[in-house]
């Protein structure tokens, strides 16, 4: 596949609003000369629910933390995964799950999804969703997978959190130094 510059967009082609603001980006663009590792020392696993604005609810500026999103925050096998090269090669020292209110899947178990999916002509049922029934049990869940991860460090911080879509806070769930599991129920 060879790679060139991309000519003007069309306006109706299926990435051209994407690809016009991008030419208008590119234009203005200065090179910050940022290294590629988390300036900050955080990760931060949240939803790719379009509602979270990770860097600015937190706080941060690009080049401050790696930023993974998943459908529920979900620590998955690629999750671990990737927190070890980011840990071990791009700066990270600790890690912040970060799940939300008025999520999706909170709201549905994985036969909901099937069956919406199958409603659409796909039969999805050889994927596990990972839905969420109890959003604070699952944080802690999740934050102790990471926690017990042997190919990451052992005392490396770990917390968990939800984010609230409405207010734009942010409330610890399990706090890094948390051994047992959830400090509070969480919302869905």
């Amino acid at each position: 596949m060879r790679v060139t510059e991309n000519p003007a967009p069309l306006p109706d082609a299926p990435f051209g609003d994407v690809l016009t603001a991008n030419a208008d980006y590119a234009q203005a663009f200065t090179d910050p000369g940022r290294p590629g590792v988390a300036g900050r020392g955080l990760a931060v696993l949240t939803c790719m629910d379009s509602r979270i604005d990770p860097l600015g609810a937190l706080g941060l500026v690009p080049g401050d933390a790696k930023i993974l999103r998943n459908a529920g925050a979900r620590v998955t096998d690629d999750v671990l995964r990737t927190l070890v090269l980011a840990t071990y090669l791009l700066g990270v020292q600790r890690v912040l799950v970060l799940a939300h209110t008025d999520c999706g899947m909170t709201k549905n178990t994985d036969a909901d999804v099937h069956a919406k999916v199958l409603a659409q002509g796909v039969d999805s049922r050889s994927i596990e969703f990972r839905t969420i029934a109890d959003q604070g049990a699952t944080l802690a869940q999740d934050v102790q997978r990471i926690r017990s991860w042997p190919f990451l460090p052992a005392a490396m911080p770990v917390a968990g959190g939800v984010y609230d879509v409405r207010t734009g806070r942010v409330r610890i769930v399990v706090d890094a130094d948390d051994d047992a599991g959830a400090t509070g129920a969480g919302g869905s």
